[in-house]
């Protein structure tokens, strides 16, 4: 496993500052699971395209190193599905030949129509991640919640799935999200939110704090649009004091967000984990700040 100190060496390589990436005595912020009061770190770790690979001993040495990067910061989630092809696999391989499954949260998907297909799938996904447990089972993209509610509500009764989901990653979905919010009432969500992509604050975000549901969120980057937008261009001054690099300042704003539990972007670049694990340490911008961090890339 990644020490500490060449956590902080990477950061340093990266420029990034120790008080901000975990100095010894700092611990990543973690955000309370409202159904359970569990706590979680807010920076995750999310698999699609980046995991589907073919599971060569490099691809996998990588990954896991990507995936001890997380776990040295105090980093935790992990977000795969059935639809990222190898993800699932992969993951397991990685945490299997690592020793690391009892540092890792693990959030998969049920993807596909009808009971017995879903529960199929289900076992599946714990076959291939090498659990007897999966931490969240979302229905992804909202894929025929009517079949897969009542098994994901068994499966947490008898112990196999620890917490419910959703998930979209669409802002024309949210009003559907939201009514599904309201008649399911799931632990988690998972939603797209970004400076980007701010549809969530006029509904499902507020709507979750009320109704005690996690929040995930995922395309935090919107597919790489914000790095094309700043590219060429230093980070603000007055963003230097709770970021040092333009991915921080990008998630510090989500995770300065009271309504959002973790952020899941992914990468299948050790520097880039490092750098993403670095937002998940204090300071946040204060809501002044975030409005400035909006009017700033609403300019460019």
């Amino acid at each position: 496993m990644i020490t500490r100190r060449q956590f902080i060496e990477a950061s340093a390589a990266l420029g990034i500052s120790t008080r901000i990436v975990g100095a010894a005595n700092d611990r990543m912020l973690m955000r309370r699971i409202p159904g359970s009061g569990e706590s979680l770190p807010v920076i995750g770790l999310g698999t699609w395209q980046v995991f589907d690979v073919e599971g060569t001993a490099q691809e996998l040495a990588d990954r896991r190193q990507i995936v001890e990067a997380l776990f040295e910061a105090g980093g935790s989630v992990i977000d795969t599905s059935p639809m990222y092809r190898r993800s699932e696999r992969v993951v397991g391989e990685v945490l299997t030949s690592g020793g690391h499954h009892e540092h890792a949260f693990l959030a998969t998907k049920v993807w596909t129509d009808g009971d017995a297909a879903g529960r199929r799938q289900m076992r599946r996904s714990a076959e291939l991640m090498q659990t007897e447990r999966i931490d969240l089972m979302q229905v992804h993209n909202r894929r025929d919640m009517e079949s897969h509610w009542p098994t994901i509500d068994e499966y947490q009764q008898n112990g196999f799935i620890r917490y419910s989901g959703i998930t979209d990653y669409r802002d024309s979905a949210d009003d559907a999200m939201m009514t599904l919010m309201r008649r399911y009432n799931p632990d988690f969500i998972q939603i797209n939110y970004s400076l980007l992509e701010r549809g969530a604050e006029r509904g499902v975000l507020p709507l979750a704090r009320e109704l005690g549901i996690a929040v995930l969120i995922n395309r935090p980057f919107v597919s790489g649009r914000l790095f094309r937008a700043v590219r060429g261009r230093e980070i603000p001054g007055w963003a230097e004091e709770f970021a040092a690099s333009w991915g921080q300042f990008f998630l510090k704003f989500i995770v300065s967000h009271a309504a959002v539990t973790c952020v899941i972007p992914a990468t299948s670049k050790l520097r880039h984990m490092v750098d993403n694990a670095g937002a998940g340490f204090d300071p946040l911008p204060d809501s002044v700040t975030r409005q400035r961090m909006v009017d700033y890339i609403e300019t460019l």
